[in-house]
């Protein structure tokens, strides 16, 4: 009887307090965060997607069952729709997560009018849809790699019947036990498996509903609907992205655990610990592809932050590597660390041009990275904010090291006309230009963007290879097309970014990984040597013995150059002073949550 009262009496108070919350919310400006991408997105299907910038997006929307902790560095894992930490048995084959109940997908017309609460089930479901053959996705390779055991033999069943994937059938590796908690059992030993799939930014992390997938159909990337934070309110596709707070978002509230000694993690947990999360009413991410309107943008105080300063303005922005005064005057905030990613210049290995595991082949790709001068290329078009990269693997992941050095770092104008020479790659005509060791003519086709940074990249790069004989050809387009051309192999050669996804070197490796090749692989490297490094890898602990492998590997990635391995990143951020609470990520891609807005700091119109 009296939990009845109590229960009756807790209802009463809750519908007398709706009125002032409202009230409150309603009367208060809403805090909004507004910045720009300098790369347009592809769509927020988290299965078919495989690009930053549509990652940040999906980040956002999608919820994994683990995250990363805000503040702790170098990373930590933590809960998420978990209730703890999964359970791990068997030599890192099977792993148990338990879903927290009363976890709901924002409102969408696929519920028909019904709230929907996250269950185990739409795990299960999520990672299936990546070994739907129908759904092509970018992270199937990856995925298998870790081998849960029954998918594969359930995609393959797909491909040879023709027949639609069988989502209902059961597999022994992915399973779930109950409303709420589900099971996975791999093939192998994985002593990393949790950060390769069950964290947020993951393609197969992020619960989807599979109501929602059948009701939108083809359409399913212009309607993602999951259950983070902020929900996908209105979207112009390569021009404007805009997410609203998820009103179903669950009771979230700011904790971390930054290091004792780390001042600036202490002070952020003391000033936000506790606060109900999202902190923010809505984001809107515009696209501005050009350095100089994006960066007027911020000055003018359109946009309250500013992701990685073009190069071209470091030295307006940070003289000396301070700084501006002006910019200090206005509670201008620069965060400044160097950066877990890699520059690329892919050469298609299945292309007539560049190509190929013959020497004379391998010789052109060496001889175009030793007359590639990469520290002009971070003085005058990077403006010192770089440094040279060494191999693939990216800063603060396992198997890097400052102090290696390979031929990546070598500039020898020299060296590479004598290989050319040596090879056949020869002027014969009097032209100025070499031809193919047969005598046809050689041209080398780029894929590039029309941006000013990537435009002073690519004058750079060519006065390189005119320097050796060698001719250039620019084709211009958008960066979702180019990647597009990349992962459908109608490319010659393309410079990219990427960074790490997780803490392991390994997730870098993948991009010369055989069976990866049209993914994450888009030089389409085929190499049995290398594929049977990469798999011994996957199977070891952390220790001596794995470090050597990724040595190993990286032998052979210098020694047949699928890529030219450019430079490491120094990321520099920028926040006006009405945001506070910003924190550079370093593997995760969410972080709006764990922002605020100050309205009264705004710059005025």
């Amino acid at each position: 009887m009296k939990r009845g009262l109590g229960a009756a009496l807790m209802a009463l108070l809750m519908v007398m307090a709706a009125p002032a919350v409202q009230a409150q919310s309603a009367g208060s400006a809403p805090k909004v965060l507004r910045y720009a991408f300098p790369v347009a997105e592809t769509g927020f299907d988290p299965a078919q997607i495989s690009d930053l910038y549509s990652r940040v997006i999906t980040a956002h929307i999608f919820d994994a069952p683990l995250s990363y902790d805000p503040l702790a560095r170098p990373y930590k894992l933590k809960p998420s729709t978990a209730v703890a930490m999964p359970e791990i048995s068997d030599d890192y084959k099977t792993f148990v997560f338990r879903i927290k109940p009363g976890i709901y997908f924002a409102d969408d017309p696929a519920f028909k009018g019904k709230k929907r609460e996250l269950v185990a089930e739409d795990y299960v479901y999520s990672v299936k849809r990546v070994y739907d053959p129908k759904v092509k996705s970018p992270g199937h390779p990856s995925l298998e790699d870790e081998g849960i055991i029954g998918l594969q033999a359930l995609r393959d069943e797909a491909l040879k019947s023709g027949k639609p994937f069988d989502y209902d059938r059961e597999v022994e590796g992915l399973k779930a036990l109950d409303r709420y908690t589900f099971r996975v059992k791999l093939r192998e030993s994985r002593p990393r498996h949790l950060y390769s799939v069950w964290v947020g930014r993951d393609v197969a992390a992020g619960a989807m509903a599979r109501e929602v997938v059948e009701f939108y159909g083809d359409r399913i990337m212009e309607h993602p609907v999951g259950t983070g934070p902020f929900r996908l309110a209105d979207w112009r596709r390569s021009s404007k992205m805009v997410l609203e707070r998820n009103p179903n978002y669950r009771d979230d509230v700011y904790d971390a655990q930054p290091n004792a000694d780390d001042v600036e993690g202490q002070a952020l947990l003391q000033r936000f610990k506790g606060k109900r999360l999202p902190m923010i009413d809505r984001v809107e991410v515009s696209v501005i592809e050009q350095a100089q309107p994006r960066w007027l943008s911020f000055l003018n105080g359109e946009q309250s932050f500013i992701e990685r300063l073009p190069n071209e303005f470091a030295d307006q922005a940070l003289p000396g590597g301070k700084l501006a005064p002006h910019l200090v005057k206005r509670g201008v905030h620069a965060h400044r660390v160097p950066g877990s990613d890699v520059t690329l210049l892919v050469f298609n290995m299945e292309s007539p041009v560049v190509g190929g595991y013959t020497p004379a082949q391998v010789a052109l790709r060496r001889a175009i990275a030793l007359g590639n001068d990469v520290d002009r290329e971070i003085q005058l078009a990077r403006r010192g904010q770089a440094i040279r990269a060494q191999s693939m693997m990216t800063p603060f992941t396992t198997g890097y090291s400052a102090d290696r050095r390979t031929e990546m770092s070598e500039y020898n104008p020299a060296r590479a006309r004598a290989l050319l020479d040596l090879y056949g790659w020869v002027d014969r005509n009097g032209d100025g230009w070499r031809e193919r060791p047969d005598g046809s003519p050689l041209v080398i086709e780029m894929l590039t963007q029309s941006d000013g940074s990537s435009r002073q990249l690519d004058e750079l790069f060519k006065k390189d290879m005119d320097a050796l004989g060698l001719r250039l050809s620019l084709k211009v387009a958008q960066w979702p097309e180019n990647l597009k051309a990349a992962r459908s192999g109608q490319f010659t050669t393309w410079r990219v970014g990427s960074s790490a996804a997780s803490p392991d070197g390994q997730g870098s490796l993948e991009r010369d990984y055989g069976p990866s090749t049209g993914k994450g692989n888009l030089a389409r490297f085929q190499l049995k040597a290398f594929d049977a490094v990469y798999e011994r890898m996957k199977m070891l602990p952390d220790g001596p013995d794995r470090l050597a492998l990724f040595d190993e590997a990286t032998k052979i990635v210098v020694a047949y150059m699928p890529y030219r391995i450019g430079v490491h990143r120094i990321l520099t951020d920028l926040t006006d002073a009405s945001l506070v609470g910003y924190r550079r990520p370093v593997f995760w891609l969410d972080w709006w949550q764990y922002v605020d807005i100050d309205t009264t700091k705004l710059k005025k119109p």
